[in-house]
């Protein structure tokens, strides 16, 4: 059965998009990806046949066709992915939803449709059970009158025993010429798409066959234009090159302009010092006395700093002396304490001795 006939009696009533699985038919426990990629999946009802699908295809492929029944269950297995066995088919169709909203939202979907499917049924085994009974009260009326007939033979009698069969049949009669006449008007209407469909056929076949012959048009105007291309680039990248060069010659120039200004800058610079040092040159007698003086004064400042020197290492001898009788002073001072200790312990021991002795007395 085609998922999506044409002249579809089925309506998409619901749809969402899904990671589509199957399990796999040798181990019943793994799930084989049915779809590379999220594809649509859509509750389709067949408002003639009173039944429910659902329905998903990728691209070419139909990967699945599954009839919704009151005795399907579909069971969520995890936050984002359900399932459900379609015994028809024999397998079990599983689906990855990005979310947990739409993996709700499906599933009520699912409970709606097998409500649908199970008040359906109960509708078409109540009129199979009617039709039963019709028929059976037909067929308990045809025997009596035919008994009647047999008995007594007139048209008048066999009319009016056999009516309520003829009645009966007259209007099943009825509805099989309706159902005909629509069948009827269902296939001009189909004969008329089909010769609709069959000339815009023709036309595309025309329009194919002149856009196969512009495309080699184009396919020669986009080689000449790409050679004509190639060669534009080609001369492009030559003046590219001489470009280049011309701003490298540019570039240089600049960096000698700077330079020469550069020159003549420490040119002038080196002009002044010469004129400075002329300058200078006409008052080196001057200096030249200046500088004899100093040395002299230089001398006299070296001969006084050398007496200073010594004078400063006397000194240091001294301090250095002076430390050393001071740190033997320190010590015999101590030794001195240290004595000077003893003797008052002797003295408060010898004190202590009296009061006791004079208390005794």
């Amino acid at each position: 059965i085609s998922p999506v006939p044409p002249y579809s009696r089925e309506q998409p009533i619901f749809t969402t998009r899904a990671h589509v699985f199957q399990i796999d038919p040798s181990t019943k426990k793994n799930w084989v990806p049915a779809s590379k990629q999220a594809v649509t999946v859509s509750y389709f009802y067949d408002s003639t046949r009173n039944s429910y699908r659902i329905i998903s295809v990728d691209g070419a492929k139909v990967i699945i066709n599954s009839t919704i029944t009151p005795n399907m269950t579909f069971t969520k297995t995890s936050q984002k992915f359900g399932q459900w066995a379609d015994s028809r088919a024999n397998t079990v169709f599983g689906l990855g939803f990005p979310s947990e909203q739409q993996l709700t939202k499906f599933a009520e979907k699912f409970q709606e449709v097998k409500e649908a499917a199970k008040l359906a049924r109960d509708r078409s085994q109540e009129k199979i059970e009617t039709s039963s009974n019709h028929s059976q009260e037909s067929g308990r009326e045809t025997p009596s009158s035919t008994r009647a007939s047999s008995v007594n033979g007139t048209d008048d009698e066999k009319a009016s025993h056999g009516g309520p069969a003829e009645a009966h049949l007259r209007s099943e009669n009825d509805k099989l010429k309706i159902a005909l006449a629509q069948s009827s008007s269902n296939v001009k209407k189909w004969e008329t798409e089909l010769q609709s469909l069959r000339e815009s056929n023709a036309r595309l076949s025309t329009a194919l066959q002149e856009s196969a012959a512009s495309i080699e048009h184009w396919k020669k105007q986009f080689s000449a234009c790409k050679e004509e291309n190639d060669q534009l680039r080609g001369k492009i990248e030559e003046l590219e090159e001489q470009c280049n060069e011309i701003n490298k010659e540019k570039e240089r120039n600049a960096q000698l302009s700077r330079r020469l200004q550069e020159l003549e800058t420490e040119l002038q610079d080196k002009e002044l010092e010469l004129e400075e040092l002329r300058k200078q040159g006409e008052i080196i007698p001057e200096l030249m006395s200046e500088c004899e003086s100093v040395s002299e004064q230089l001398q006299a400042a070296e001969k006084k700093n050398k007496d200073l020197e010594e004078k400063v290492r006397t000194l240091r001898t001294e301090v250095e002396e002076s430390k050393h009788r001071q740190t033997n002073l320190k010590t015999e001072l101590k030794n001195f304490l240290d004595v000077l200790d003893g003797k008052i312990d002797e003295l408060h021991d010898f004190r202590q001795g009296l009061s006791k002795l004079g208390v005794d007395n």
